[in-house]
């Protein structure tokens, strides 16, 4: 099944997605409760998007969270905070759709670039995005203190 592109679009999620959307978050070793999913739906901004990618009889199987930034040191950029494709549809075409909804929707906003993090052990999601044309920019440390 893998190397073929599959019927898929790429949309908005609605409300009636958030179940998928916290069930896939799984797949990237997150688990994110529903009722998680459902409040930021409800108070996403202007300044972000979240798109699914919906193939016929699965419905929902992956999706793109995207975000404006804008900082004093940068121009007006864009940056995907989480990308997920359902294992078994892998290999099909949904991630690069994924990624030009992003893209597209980062266009229309006027961002100049878009950016992404993704952890040093995924080394199959480098590959990807390095075929989508993306750069290692550079190597950090991720701080945290919890409140």
């Amino acid at each position: 099944m893998h190397g073929s592109e599959l019927s898929t679009s790429v949309r908005e999620a609605l409300s009636s997605d958030a179940q998928r959307i916290a069930s896939l978050g799984l797949q990237l070793g997150y688990e994110i409760p529903v009722a998680h999913v459902q409040r930021f739906m409800e108070t996403l901004r202007e300044s972000e998007a979240l798109f699914v990618a919906v193939v016929p009889r699965a419905g929902v199987i992956g999706w793109v969270s995207i975000a404006e930034s804008h900082t004093l040191t940068a121009s007006a950029r864009a940056e995907i905070h989480g990308l997920v494709v359902e294992d078994e549809f892998r290999g099909h075409g949904i991630g690069r759709a994924l990624v030009a909804a992003a893209e597209a929707w980062a266009r229309r906003r006027g961002c100049t670039a878009l950016r992404l993090l993704s952890n040093v052990i995924r080394e199959r999601a480098h590959d990807f995005y390095r075929d989508l044309g993306y750069d290692v920019l550079k190597t950090e440390h991720v701080f945290q203190k919890t409140l």
